[in-house]
């Protein structure tokens, strides 16, 4: 699949007709609507201020662990299951009438919540700050706030839809719709920088756009938040799928290293406390199933939110009272990622065929297949529930999960509360979690180990693995030392000195895998590597029986019809494609949803 701009349509309305401009009557910060108030007025008071402030804040995403069912990580447990999402997306049912995702309508939602950042950033430049009883400094972080905000929702889009049209104004009633275009990548992520860069112009001062943030103020925008967002987007613009020429690697390497430098620079730093025996298993699982701390007194590593979950219920073992289903269930793909610790090498490194079910292993990696799960890479004891593991800490004498069928967790086809693959999801899971007491963690949506990880797929690509780079006064990393700070704090050995590109960029493209498995990194990363067709066709799970003292293992396959060319994009909302044809006479849907 190679989706290139211009094969894509141009001129694309957003959506933005009528019933998408209107606000709903029952919103009071939309008073413009309701015929009893006027925007100017609203931005006359301190209270009316804060209150449209806080609605651009509304559309804020959140990331969930669901998203890696609709890719090579997991297989959901309700994919057997007619008429849920899962079996949809696996039997390739959608289409643009009938599509659903796991995040809702995001084409709708930051669409306004753009729309809402437009109007905030016309009336603000309006308001003097000692007329409302606010400082200077405040009403500089609110402008500051919506330029960021507004920068993340365009970030959103173009992962989901591509091309997306460019609004910065606020539509008035009389808009020519007809006007309205589908802009590149490229131009779209040339914008989202330049919102980031407006942000970051504001001044650094307590209580204006700040690198801190205070108590009671959770999930407001910040300085890192703008640069972590400038190297998810850059990295996004120079890669396989979305490359049109309008970012240099130079320039992207560049945004990147400054992202990184900034973050570490202003107290931002990978998270390597280590539990105590009886919380967890290691440093990465403590992370996990720690809630985030903005004001970064414990948790440093975290940029922006975490979206709260129940693993123990919603992707857990049906032996753990009050679990509902058992959710994405991990690969075999994913656990034969995960490096063996000795030796830092791939336990499997590709597949005799073309259904993934006879893997070739690496002799020199030191993996027994008769003890698949013995001295892998921490990162897999802290993500995947596997036969044997431990199910509680400390380890000795602790009850082990059985995966075996006809166990309480064994693998089935017929129960939603049961495994698909064998495997059940362990990262974010606090051991001590039941339907009494769920002290599960979260997911975070933007972290330290992303920019290390987008500086060096960057920066291997422009200089090599080995090179160091000036990122910063006094600081130089390469793109291997980027990984290799990744790889530390995991407890993994470093990788190799001398390695080509070729060879880095494989080792690469794993290590990322590992680090952020289910963090819904995985779905955009193969899109945007332009590998869909090679990871979603094929997955496997493995099954298991004992077998005397041991047990023997198996590999069962899940075909999936989820990987052709339409499925590197979201289809736009049926309904809004049609008022595109209407108005412009031109079909604006995006490739294979026509």
């Amino acid at each position: 699949m190679n989706i290139r701009l211009d094969t894509m349509k141009k001129g694309l309305i957003i959506g933005l007709s009528a019933g998408f401009l209107c606000a709903s009557c029952n919103d009071l910060l939309e008073p413009e609507n309701d015929g009893r108030s006027t925007i100017p007025k609203v931005f006359a008071t301190k209270t009316g201020i804060g209150l449209y402030r806080n609605t651009c804040y509304r559309y804020v995403p959140t990331a969930h662990y669901n998203r890696s069912a609709l890719c090579d990580d997991a297989q959901e447990a309700d994919g057997n299951f007619a008429n849920s999402l899962y079996s949809y997306w696996y039997g390739n049912a959608y289409n643009a009438s009938f599509f659903q995702a796991t995040d809702g309508n995001p084409w709708g939602n930051y669409f306004e919540g753009i729309r809402k950042c437009n109007i905030f950033l016309a009336n603000i430049r309006h308001v003097v700050a000692e007329d409302v009883m606010f400082t200077e400094a405040e009403v500089s972080r609110m402008y500051a706030e919506a330029y960021t905000l507004r920068a993340l929702y365009y970030l959103q889009l173009i992962k989901r839809y591509g091309d997306v049209p460019i609004i910065t104004e606020a539509y008035d009633i009389e808009h020519d719709y007809g006007a309205d275009r589908r802009e590149p990548f490229g131009k779209v992520v040339r914008q989202i920088l330049a919102d980031c860069d407006s942000a970051l112009a504001r001044p650094d001062v307590q209580r204006g756009f700040s690198w801190n943030v205070f108590y009671g103020e959770a999930g407001i925008m910040t300085r890192a938040i703008a640069h972590a967002i400038k190297s998810q987007a850059v990295t996004y613009a120079v890669s396989p799928l979305w490359n049109d020429g309008s970012f240099t690697l130079e320039e992207a390497v560049k945004i990147n290293g400054d992202a990184l430098y900034q973050c570490l620079s202003h107290g931002y730093e990978l998270f390597t406390d280590k539990p105590k025996q009886d919380i967890a298993q290691n440093t990465y699982a403590l992370y996990f199933i720690t809630r985030p701390d903005e004001q970064r007194a414990y948790d440093k590593e975290t940029i922006y939110g975490g979206t709260a979950v129940e693993v123990w219920s919603g992707a857990g073992m049906p032996s753990t009272p009050g679990q509902l289903k058992a959710g994405p269930c991990p690969t075999q793909e994913l656990v034969d990622s995960y490096e063996m610790l000795a030796t830092g090498e791939p336990p499997i490194t590709g597949y005799r065929d073309e259904q993934h079910l006879d893997p070739v292993i690496n002799a020199a990696s030191g993996y027994d297949p008769e003890n698949p799960y013995e001295g892998r890479d921490p990162r897999f004891y802290a993500t995947i529930y596997y036969n044997g593991a431990p199910r509680t800490l400390p380890a000795d004498g602790a009850p082990t999960v059985n995966t075996c069928a006809g166990a309480p967790d064994g693998i089935t086809a017929a129960d939603r509360r049961t495994t698909r693959t064998g495997y059940y999801l362990r990262k974010y899971n606090n051991w001590k979690s039941d339907r009494d007491n769920n002290v599960d963690g979260a997911v975070r949506l933007l972290r330290m180990a992303e920019i290390y990880l987008n500086f060096a797929e960057t920066a291997y690509q422009l200089h090599g693995p080995d090179v160091e780079i000036e990122i910063g006064r006094n600081y130089r990393i390469s793109a291997r030392g980027a990984v290799d700070a990744v790889r530390e704090r995991a407890g993994m050995k470093p990788f190799p000195a001398g390695l080509s590109k070729e060879a880095f960029e494989k080792k690469y493209r794993n290590e990322r895998r590992v680090e952020l498995a289910f963090e819904e990194h995985r779905f955009f990363d193969v899109r945007r590597w332009n590998i869909l067709g090679e990871t979603e066709h094929y997955l496997t799970g493995m099954s298991i029986a004992p077998n005397g003292a041991g047990f023997t293992y198996t590999r069962i396959g899940f075909e999936r019809a989820s990987w052709g060319d339409k499925y590197y994009l979201y289809p736009l909302p049926q309904n809004e494609a049609i008022k595109m044809r209407t108005h412009t006479g031109v079909n604006w849907q995006n490739p294979g949803w026509e």
